[in-house]
């Protein structure tokens, strides 16, 4: 094994902690490395460097900080094998899905370069009034430090998507990765240092959720929290934060539908239902774990869908026409095989997958598992799983249908399948989700937003909605 890692990078220079975490490959169970991790002195210390940087950073001009944006991204691209390859061996996807990851990373900083620039022109506008006694002005400014914390199963993703628009607005950051998939983020943070930031504009410190993210979430210096995760650890994050009355935005679960109408077609509603439901192991917030089918289609789909799933390659992330990799850890290799049993005791009929490969006796891998006849009162069918579990109902009407899809806590994201345009759009409207996909993947643009309704989500990513996350706004009122 290779000397240990230093897992925090503060005021321009890394350093090493004091405790250790190893870090494991999910499809093999080896030790990766071992990476230095910090604690709350470490926080306090990063507090300090961002603090001390928010002085000189938040005077920049766009211009300047969508130059060193430009420079992020196009250090991303030209180690996008690098960092393909780390984020297979750490998280468990195929190479084509760390590919799809880093192209959104690159295309994520880009934007916010673009959005970066364009604020000079615009810092200031002014606003009307009914009295020509008075005049005013908007202003949006950087809301100070903030604490970025971001989960496992698509970290440099889920970074870029807080990073970006945090630095372009001018803020100074502390990032806590998660301490199951620091590898491609500690490259990510020698491409950020390499980019010429000035020192403590961005800083990063490793280590557990108690250990790190808790006293991040405290720290009365630190303006605002964005935190991707379980809603669970939201909670946790929600009421540190309210100790110091910091603003938060909170980018947590879901159980999302997939509806295939009536006249829908079949091969494209199959498709996308493995799509939704295997894509990186079906550890999505956005997995599309629910499948609703219109009663006139259900058998002929299913006999589809079970022969789409079980004919999903499973295997190690390099190995050869690999369609779908490992969980994450062996603590969630256990919950979803905890559910699928909790499943079949709740009466639900498995139609395929719930087991292990058998060509496969190490790593933490799961067949893709599809259930039907699921209670609707069933854990399977109300929790988010956090695998590669589809359970599919059927309905009788549109009605019935959307009554299904918004009968959640959540409500992330939906897809509609259908030939009917008025249809879908209908669908799309009456549906409780942040973002609806028509007869297409899950495919995001930095330009849309991204969050959702109910319990899924407080406030949004991406587009100027990501942007304004990181801003405060100040009206100027003067006298003529």
């Amino acid at each position: 094994m290779s000397a240990v890692l230093n897992g925090i990078y503060i005021d321009g220079s890394w350093r090493a902690g004091d405790d250790v975490l190893e870090v494991i490959n999910p499809a093999t169970e080896a030790v990766l490395a071992e990476v230095s991790v910090g604690d709350a002195h470490a926080v306090t210390q990063a507090v300090d460097a961002a603090s001390a940087a928010f002085v000189g950073w938040s005077k920049s001009t766009g211009r300047d900080r969508g130059a060193l944006l430009r420079k992020i991204a196009q250090g991303v691209s030209e180690q996008r094998e690098q960092l393909m390859h780390l984020q297979s061996s750490n998280n468990g996807k195929p190479l084509f899905e760390a590919a799809i990851d880093v192209d959104d990373v690159i295309a994520t900083f880009e934007y916010y370069a673009a959005v970066a620039e364009d604020m000079d022109a615009g810092q200031d506008r002014p606003v009307a009034l009914p009295s020509d006694d008075f005049s005013a002005r908007l202003r949006r400014e950087p809301c100070g430090v903030v604490g970025l914390i971001v989960p496992w199963n698509f970290p440099m993703v889920t970074t870029a998507w807080k990073l970006a628009p945090a630095l372009a607005a001018g803020c100074c950051v502390v990032l806590k990765p998660s301490e199951v998939t620091p590898l491609a983020e500690l490259q990510l943070a020698r491409i950020i240092a390499e980019a010429g930031l000035p020192a403590g504009v961005f800083n990063l410190v490793c280590g557990t959720g108690l250990d790190v993210g808790a006293p991040l979430a405290a720290d009365r210096r630190v303006a605002k929290i964005s935190f991707t995760g379980s809603n669970a650890v939201g909670v946790q994050v929600m009421q540190r934060a309210a100790e110091t009355i910091k603003g938060v935005s909170l980018e947590l679960g879901g159980k999302s539908s997939l509806l295939v109408l009536a006249d829908a077609d079949l091969d494209l509603a199959v498709e996308l239902a493995c799509g939704g439901g295997f894509f990186n192991a079906g550890q999505m917030c956005s997995a599309t774990s629910r499948v609703l089918v219109a009663d006139s289609l259900a058998d002929e789909f299913l006999l589809r869908l079970q022969a789409r799933a079980e004919a999903i390659r499973v295997a190690d992330p390099f190995a050869d026409e690999v369609q779908m990799g490992a969980l994450i850890n062996r603590v969630q290799y256990q919950r979803v095989l905890g559910h699928i049993q909790r499943g079949i005791e709740d009466g639900a009929r498995l139609l395929c997958g719930g087991e292990r490969p058998a060509d496969l006796p190490k790593g933490f891998f799961i067949r893709p598992t599809v259930f039907t006849d699921v209670p609707l009162d069933s854990a399977l069918w109300n929790e988010e799983i956090f695998g590669p579990v589809l359970c599919v109902r059927g309905f009788a009407s549109e009605e019935e249908a959307i009554a299904l899809a918004n009968a959640s806590d959540f409500g992330l994201v939906a897809s509609v399948v259908s030939r009917d345009i008025e249809a879908t759009e209908r669908v799309a409207n009456a549906l409780q989700a942040g973002l609806v996909w028509i007869n297409a993947p899950q495919v995001i643009f930095p330009q849309t937003a991204w969050g959702g309704y109910k319990q899924s989500s407080i406030g949004r990513e991406l587009g100027p909605w990501g942007l304004a996350a990181f801003q405060e706004i100040k009206h100027v009122i003067s006298s003529n």
